[in-house]
């Protein structure tokens, strides 16, 4: 269902991007308003409205409202490897299949976890940003398994103060390109936006604090398969670090791994799990631990290398 709404720019909202004007005036978050302007729901004067457009102030911005429930739903079987590990009436832990995006964001038009919840009848927490209601943490696009998501209000709030006071123990498989010297060991590297790409993130002194744990699990001729705990979970975190200490993630090509490496292992993305999570209950204050296998994917390229 959807709702189309008349906005009347009042001299107050003139000269703003129609992004941030139209989030001040629906009171809507940004991001719905941007993903909106992208489907093409916002115009003016019979003109579609791009994001970094201003507004006019007199004019009459017309949003064609489209509920999350439209936007977000996909049927379950679209996401086939998709999988429910626990549930129960605050929370639920799922196994995210690579090729899946924890929550929608523009640009993307693929499954997300929010949608395949969506198409099993799941509903989640009402906390947070529209398009990231119940959402407490996040996996790269490109990287599987485990993710825990809020179902009630004041598990989203424990959660995500459980996340901020790093008392959820995360851990992850990574295939890496070489050999790190030492086998083990840590990165305590801060981790900042690339300058010159949106989607992107390196190390650098004015970034935040990132602290990643790593141990070699098993080495091969030209890459090492190793366990990574991480302190902190800032965006890309594993990947940015051995991307800076020169041994990328195989098949990360966006942070420098070798394509004709991936291509002999099959890989379209990167080599990266999230094996293990356990965490302190929000409600019950109960320890909780989960653990994933990995996808047959992931081990044919072991096999690939073992062999």
């Amino acid at each position: 269902m959807s709702e189309l709404k008349q906005v009347f720019i009042p001299d107050g909202l003139a000269g703003l991007r129609v992004d941030a004007g139209l989030s001040k005036a629906l009171g809507l978050s940004r991001t719905t308003i941007t993903d909106l302007i992208e489907l093409g729901s916002v115009s003016s004067e019979g003109k579609l409205l791009g994001k970094s457009d201003r507004l006019v102030a007199g004019t009459i911005v017309e949003v064609l409202i489209v509920e999350k429930k439209d936007r977000l739903l996909i049927q379950a079987d679209q996401v086939p490897d998709f999988k429910v590990i626990f549930q129960d009436e605050h929370l639920i832990v799922v196994d995210k299949p690579a090729g899946v995006a924890a929550h929608p964001s523009v640009g993307w038009d693929g499954p997300t976890v929010p949608g395949a919840l969506l198409g099993l009848g799941i509903q989640l927490s009402t906390s947070g940003a529209q398009e990231r209601q119940g959402i407490v943490q996040r996996l790269d696009v490109g990287t599987s398994g485990l993710m825990v998501l809020a179902k009630s209000e004041l598990a989203y709030s424990r959660l995500k103060q459980a996340f901020r006071d790093r008392t959820v123990h995360k851990v992850y498989h990574a295939l890496v390109q070489g050999h790190p010297d030492p086998s083990s060991g840590t990165f305590d590297a801060p981790i900042a936006r690339h300058p010159k790409s949106e989607f992107k993130f390196q190390v650098h002194p004015d970034g935040k604090p990132s602290v990643t744990h790593y141990e070699t699990v098993e080495a091969f001729r030209s890459a090492s398969l190793l366990e990574i705990i991480l302190e902190t979970g800032r965006t890309h975190q594993i990947r940015v670090h051995f991307s800076a200490f020169r041994h990328p993630l195989a098949g990360d090509t966006m942070y420098g791994a070798d394509p004709t490496l991936a291509k002999k292992l099959r890989l379209e993305h990167q080599w990266l799990h999230a094996v293990r999570l356990s965490f302190e209950h929000p409600i019950s204050g109960e320890n909780v631990a989960f653990t994933s296998e990995y996808p047959q994917e992931l081990s044919e390229v072991l096999d690939l290398l073992r062999g």
